[in-house]
């Protein structure tokens, strides 16, 4: 059955489709690590001689959580798209398709094999019966220094049933460790390697379809996004000078509105984003749906915060103890839609 409905995405012209509802989603997973060794990267905090105990019925806890967590922000369903950061290896990505509930959905995903000291990657989880994978390849980070590392930027691209052809990149850009500013210059070189990614696309593809979505470790108004990826600002009434060549974050309005999807000493930041390119903010064809764009805060995923007041994401350690959680971020989504 699986063939078959495969061969009718293929075969089929795009107007006997219908889709109302292309969901993609973001999710920071926070240290999705396996229980083995790797003698090549820095993983020692998990495992289960660490001092966090990490065993098997941790990690199978781990998977059951973010399998949940997907299926939810999925409305019960399967969202189209699944991009993720901080996972260590391809082994917890089979584990999270083919041993969790998520197995029923059938999700197919690639993922990069990075630099990263610590190894951890990014993926991208899809359903192949809503994006035909055309291709994907890595994009490596090069810093002057080549003792610096970080995470390749996954780039990916493929068919909705539409027939449009989108572009997808899953990022996870340098962490904020040793300072804000001070460790500013990383994210700002990975922004001017993923605008010249963006502008290839721009300069050889008609009608460009792009998505990214990631953890920037920035907000939308910082350097690294607003000045040098030059992803401005999304309104909802769109104006008409909108061009299909500019990039524009779709989660600017709720920064503004001072939520976000990652706290930090009682505040919340927009770290999570989803940017796409102006051609999917025109009246027709494949398109974000108007306002569609959000966090995925539900209760369930939230715990109290003693220290700073309200509610924080419920992390899988607080510190050295264990919750049992999620993650310290909360998924990002956005909606888009498929015409006739």
């Amino acid at each position: 059955m699986k063939h078959f409905i495969i061969l009718l995405f293929l075969l089929l012209p795009a107007k006997s489709f219908s889709q109302t509802n292309f969901r993609v989603m973001f999710y920071n997973v926070e240290n999705l690590f396996d229980t083995i060794q790797d003698p090549h990267k820095n993983d020692g905090d998990f495992l289960p001689d660490s001092k966090k105990h990490w065993n098997t019925k941790k990690y199978r806890q781990k998977l059951t959580n973010i399998s949940r967590v997907i299926t939810a922000v999925g409305a019960w369903s399967s969202p189209a798209l699944v991009g993720l950061c901080e996972v260590e290896n391809d082994r917890v990505m089979k584990d999270l398709t083919q041993q969790s509930v998520l197995k029923a959905q059938k999700y197919k995903y690639i993922m990069t094999d990075s630099p990263d000291t610590r190894g951890i990657d990014v993926a991208l989880m899809y359903q192949p019966d809503q994006f035909r994978l055309l291709g994907y390849q890595s994009v490596r980070i090069k810093f002057s220094s080549s003792r610096k590392f970080t995470r390749d930027i996954l780039h990916a691209y493929g068919r909705v049933m539409s027939g449009d052809t989108i572009d997808v990149f899953v990022c996870h850009y340098p962490s904020r460790t040793g300072g804000e500013k001070e460790s500013e210059p990383g994210r700002v070189r990975v922004s001017e390697i993923l605008r010249h990614a963006a502008d290839s696309l721009f300069n050889i593809r008609k009608n460009t379809n792009i998505i990214i979505m990631g953890d920037f470790n920035d907000g939308p108004s910082n350097k690294s996004i607003s000045e040098v990826l030059k992803a401005i600002p999304y309104e909802t009434n769109i104006h008409p000078g909108t061009t299909s060549l500019q990039l524009y974050n779709l989660m600017y309005p709720l920064e503004k509105q001072g939520k976000g999807s990652y706290k930090y000493r009682g505040n919340w930041d927009m770290l999570d984003q989803m940017i796409v390119s102006g051609h999917l903010l025109q009246k027709s064809g494949f398109r974000i749906l108007p306002e569609s764009a959000g966090i995925f805060p539900e209760d369930f995923l939230l715990a109290q915060d003693k220290s700073g007041g309200g509610k924080r994401p419920k992390r899988t350690f607080f510190g050295m103890q264990y919750e049992a959680g999620f993650s310290d971020h909360l998924p990002v989504f956005a909606d888009f839609y498929i015409p006739l």
